[in-house]
């Protein structure tokens, strides 16, 4: 068992009121709201410039060119990533600019300014520990929803957010970071470091429940 196996093993409540959320299940029967999936969205590109400062922040805190090449490629997705909420965005008619012009929800604010945290006042290893359940769980998610592959998914109406996820591309990403998360776990992480882990790691989790969530209440606004 890896290091990501064991933490979600560890905090599997947390965990499951995330990738189990209500906004989760309802967009793999396709019968999320429209609003609040673009709510999330908007506020997901947001998201997503912060998450870009945090594999910044991975670089520097890196003491090895490996670790520092494993950051570049994280922020290299990153910005890939924001390029389909762009795309999608454009079918409601809101520009890069109206996005970036959008206020940061209080659930964005919290969940992006917690991986900072962890990652200016820890070590590399609590940063990625709080990076895992985005960058590897959003691939567990696409997993999920296509069980029968994405061409199955034919007309669904979030085939292409779920395909990105699904798609070989994201889930090389995933895989990386999760191989990577399990190098930096087994050069500095001891058992009893291993429960304050599980703690950012739950947290991490919980803060992206509070995410689906705030898009669910935007169906109702």
């Amino acid at each position: 068992m890896d290091i990501f196996e064991r933490l979600k093993a560890a905090a599997a409540a947390d965990w499951n009121s995330y990738v189990e959320h209500a906004f989760v299940r309802q967009m793999g029967e396709g019968s999320l709201a429209q609003a609040a999936f673009r709510k999330y969205l908007v506020q997901d590109y947001l998201f997503l410039i912060q998450f870009a400062r945090a594999w910044a922040l991975a670089a520097y805190k890196s003491r090895t060119l490996a670790d520092i090449r494993a950051a570049q490629a994280g922020l290299a997705a990153i910005l890939d990533e924001t390029e389909l909420h762009v795309r999608l965005c454009a079918r409601w008619g809101l520009s890069q600019q109206d996005i970036e012009a959008a206020p940061e929800h209080q659930a964005t604010v919290a969940y992006t300014r917690f991986v900072l945290d962890c990652g200016a006042a820890g070590d590399l290893l609590e940063l990625h520990v709080a990076l895992a359940p985005c960058v590897i769980g959003y691939a567990e998610i696409g997993n999920n929803l296509t069980p029968h592959g994405v061409e199955a998914l034919a007309e669904h109406p979030y085939r292409e957010w779920i395909g990105e996820y699904a798609g070989a591309g994201y889930q090389a990403v995933a895989a990386a970071a999760r191989k990577h998360l399990d190098e930096l776990a087994a050069r500095s992480m001891t058992e009893q470091r291993f429960e304050e882990l599980v703690a950012v790691f739950a947290k991490a989790s919980r803060l992206e429940a509070d995410f689906w969530q705030m898009g669910l209440e935007g169906s109702t606004q």
